[in-house]
């Protein structure tokens, strides 16, 4: 293999880190190859927010090393990009907000410098909603990032640039974080795999919190197999968060995850009121996945999931709570935009401070107050917290029917810019199907399950019980073999 001769971009993580530890080809070569690829896309993409200058100097140390015979990670030389709400030390992290859009975090995050320590490269930071509030990544200081499968719609979000760049083929691999299907609504409408992981499986430090209880960092590429490697790196205990596990153990090495497929015939529950109201296309798109597990020998049946018509409600309610929490300390004088505070008193400086929020997170920040207050706390949060009870206890008995549960990642196609962003209760419907692992805190994720007649990308959603991410990886992996979805197509862009 030679780089002139192979387009080394395109190639996945595993692919790259064997070619680099082998010398097929150097780290410097393929980073210079991706660094190329970006300048020709984000034209049209708009799916980085910063690009990491001393990328192609990473690579060339990467490289010096693996010549003088010393040991690389399992991910030596793999392109990352991470988003932009996932700190980076010298390398800024803005939450494509105007509070912080010059803040340059003075340490990294856990999960990134797991994925240093196995010899990934940060290529950059990637666009999303602002600070993480959104489906679309319309929400943002930096303008939209745009779906590579067709640059006039959205690429979903919040997680919007993580996708784009693994499907516009400017990295391997992206980190994202998903608080309610920001990790696998991106995925699904940009045709990738993309997984939120068990809540505490992967660390949270470093990560700008948005809702405490429901978020997770979780990877996404192009294959099911890339996403495992990724997932292997960053899972497992951090002493800096102590909302996490230890990884499940075999013997005395840490977990290693895979993607060899089924080993076993699984128990496949397609989840009836996730495909209930759905567009046609992705429902009859789910309804052939069970052919494909079917196929497999699998028990496919479908099941049903009451409490989900209260999920929607539950989740924006915790979620607006949280976040009315956490951004209180965006006051413009310990974070924050440049604005004199001279010739202000200090409720108006405040109040002028806080209207440098856009106008998504003012509407969750307010919403998230108003049901915190002392007159409506039981009337609404509660009644939230108690509806999310509810769904964990149902999920926890189907699970002791089933090993997975299927649905489709996204109840309709990806739409066009600006086609809902005027309608706030439209756009939060969209994750009708994806809130409820957050809730719940079990695993899931999105693999492209085919195309639409327009050629827009479907995704299909699989959960797992808590920490039983290796099942649904291996279900997912075989689905990925299996199907003829035509997953290893690529955007023209």
């Amino acid at each position: 293999m030679t780089a002139t001769a192979t387009k080394l971009y395109s190639l996945g993580a595993l692919a790259v880190a064997q070619g680099v530890r082998e010398r097929q080809f150097s780290a410097e070569e393929y980073i210079h190859q991706v660094m190329e690829r970006m300048e020709q896309v984000e034209p049209k993409v708009n799916a980085f927010v910063t690009v990491n200058k001393g990328a192609v100097e990473q690579a060339r140390a990467l490289d010096k090393k693996i010549r003088d015979g010393g040991q690389v990670g399992p991910l030596a030389g793999v392109a990352v990009s991470i988003k932009d709400n996932i700190c980076t030390k010298g390398m800024r992290t803005t939450c494509a907000s105007r509070m912080l859009e010059e803040f340059v975090p003075p340490y990294d995050a856990t999960v990134v410098r797991r994925l240093q320590d196995a010899g990934a490269i940060i290529v950059g930071k990637v666009n999303l909603d602002e600070f993480a509030m959104g489906s679309t990544t319309e929400f943002s200081r930096h303008g939209p990032t745009r779906n590579p499968w067709d640059i006039s719609r959205v690429p979903g979000g919040s997680s919007g640039g993580t996708a784009a760049s693994v499907a516009a083929m400017e990295c391997a691999i992206s980190l994202g974080s998903d608080t309610g299907g920001s990790v696998r609504c991106p995925a699904s409408f940009c045709s990738i795999v993309g997984l939120k992981p068990t809540y505490g499986l992967v660390s949270r430090y470093g990560l700008v919190s948005y809702a405490n209880s429901l978020e997770q960092v979780g990877p996404a590429a192009r294959t099911v197999a890339d996403v495992a490697a990724a997932l292997s790196v960053i899972a497992g205990h951090d002493d800096r968060d102590h909302t996490t596990v230890a990884a499940p153990q075999d013997g005395n090495r840490p977990a290693h995850y895979s993607a060899a497929g089924i080993k076993k015939a699984l128990r496949v529950g397609l989840v009836r009121e996730l495909v209930e109201g759905a567009d046609e296309q992705v429902a009859k798109a789910v309804y052939r996945s069970l052919d494909v597990f079917a196929g497999q020998s699998c028990k496919c049946e479908e099941t049903s999931l009451p409490s989900v018509q209260y999920a929607l409600a539950s989740y924006y309610t915790i979620a607006m709570a949280e976040a009315s929490s956490n951004l209180a300390r965006y006051d413009n004088v310990r974070y924050g935009f440049d604005m004199s505070p001279e010739g202000y008193e200090w409720n108006a400086y405040f109040a002028k401070a806080r209207a440098g929020f856009g106008e998504e997170v003012k509407r969750r920040i307010i919403t998230g107050a108003y049901v915190l207050s002392s007159g409506y706390y039981g009337k609404y949060y509660l009644k939230a917290q108690q509806a999310r009870s509810v769904l964990k206890k149902e999920l926890k008995s189907l699970f002791a029917k089933y090993d997975v549960l299927v649905g489709p990642t996204m109840p309709i196609l990806p739409f066009r810019i600006g086609e809902k962003v005027d309608d706030p209760l439209k756009m939060y419907l969209v994750d009708i199907d994806t809130v409820v692992a957050n809730l719940a805190g079990i695993p899931a994720m999105s693999v492209p399950a085919g195309f639409s007649a327009d050629n827009l990308p479907i995704g299909l959603q699989l959960m797992a019980d808590e920490f039983q991410e290796q099942t649904m990886l291996d279900a997912a992996a075989t689905f990925e073999s299996s199907s003829s979805s035509g997953m290893q197509r690529s955007p023209d862009l």
